[in-house]
This record gives structure tokens, sequence and C-alpha cells, in this order.
């Protein structure tokens, strides 16, 4: 077994452009991420990537000791709602994840994403690679976006919402 944290590269693009970036690992996500939608506020977004929701619905003090805690799930709804950026990147523990541990179908968190969540593995494995496919070039979220795209080993199958726009595909499904 071997513990690896695959974000290196996210942080350091973050970083390289001048990005405050308060980073945490899901093991300290579970005791000292935000419980209020104050704290959060000191923020712009927050980016969830390979972090379950029972990370943040079972710190320690619940967990362990059966000690009432916000729900911080419905935290970030309220955050998101208040005009609160929030970006869910996929992941074996995003969305619903590797045999659906990853939790977030019905979740306050789920309300405010542009995607349903599958209820079960929404894993889709690439070993051979996917390039995703632009849909929607001149979209705002693609501005600075270089055009080539790399390849992408796997992603997670989701079901957009009625009313949201499908920016980037994988074969038929929202990438």
């Amino acid at each position: 077994s071997k513990y690896d944290e695959g974000g290196k590269w996210l942080l350091e693009a973050l970083r390289g452009g001048d990005v405050d970036v308060n980073y945490m690992p899901s093991h300290v996500a579970m005791d000292h991420f935000p419980y209020t939608v104050e704290e959060l506020k000191q923020y712009d977004a927050i980016l969830l990537s390979d972090v379950g929701a029972n990370t943040f619905l079972l710190p320690l003090a619940t967990f362990e000791k059966s000690e009432v805690r916000p729900n911080r799930l419905e935290v970030m709804r309220q955050y998101v709602e208040a005009g609160g950026g929030l970006v869910m990147v996929g992941g074996y523990m995003s969305f619903s994840g590797i045999d659906g541990k990853a939790r977030y179908a019905g979740t306050p968190v789920a309300e405010v994403l542009p995607v349903n969540c599958l209820t079960a593995d929404d894993r889709v494995e690439c070993p051979d690679g996917v390039v995703p496919q632009v849909q929607l070039a001149d979209h705002a979220v693609l501005a600075g976006v270089p055009d080539k795209w790399p390849h992408f080993l796997g992603y997670n199958r989701l079901l957009p919402k009625d009313g949201s726009e499908v920016i980037i595909t994988v074969d038929n499904d929202p990438f």
C-alpha cells in the first residue's frame, strides 16, 4: 500500500498563477475544514478533489464521540448560494466515486452542482486515454484555456441537470 497525493501539478499551476491556495488533504480536512459560511467567505472558491462526503459529515468529534457538529455539506451549499465558487474535480472519491463511496448524490453539495451524480460507481476507466472534446469553445469558463487538451485515463460519468450547458464531453458524457 502506498499513500500518494495527485494534486501536485494542479497546486503548482494554481500557485504559479498567483492563486493563494489553502490545501487540505482529506485527513486534515476532516477536522479543519471550516464549519460556518462566515469562515468560508474568506475564500473565493472551494475546490474539491478526491474527498468523499463522509470527510465533511463525520469529523472525529462526531465519529468517535457522537458530538453534534454542523453539516459542512449544507454549509458549502449556503456558501455557494451566497456567491462563493465551487469546483468538484473528478476522481475516485468525487461525485459518486469508486463503488459509490464518495456519496455526494442527494447531498446539499449535489444541489449546487450543474450535474446529477449517479448513486453507484460512476468511474469510466480509460487506460488507453481519452481526449475531451470542447463543445462550447466561446464559453467564459474556457477563457485562457489552451485549445489542445491532454489525454485523461478516466473520468466520472455524470448527467447534466436541466438547463445546464455541457461545455466539454468525452463521448456523450459531460466532462
